[in-house]
């Protein structure tokens, strides 16, 4: 568990990392706003709108962004119950395909 808890926060990390800098570089945010921005998109909550999406770039970049994020909530959840599934699994006696 505890190595998937680590993959997953490193998946995190990266995809927080990965929206700072392009609400910084992209859409011309404080790295702090930039913070702010990326942490209400990958938490779910949605855009703060305190980034200046005038540009075309930033737009694509910000619709892209939030569609990532929703991809990173489902594979961080996948990552962290997989070992949990497996368990039950073997609990119920499934037996492994064997290739």
């Amino acid at each position: 568990m505890a190595s998937h808890l680590f993959i997953t926060l490193v998946l995190i990390g990266f995809t927080l990392a990965l929206g700072m800098a392009g609400y910084r570089y992209l859409c011309g945010l404080p790295w702090l706003d930039a913070l702010l921005e990326s942490s209400m998109l990958m938490g779910g909550e949605g855009p703060i709108y305190s980034a200046d999406l005038s540009s075309p770039t930033a737009k694509i970049f910000a619709s892209f962004y939030a569609l990532f994020c929703g991809l990173v909530l489902i594979a961080g959840s996948g990552i962290l119950l997989a070992p949990v599934v497996h368990r039950i699994l073997h609990r119920l006696h499934v037996p492994e395909e064997k290739s």
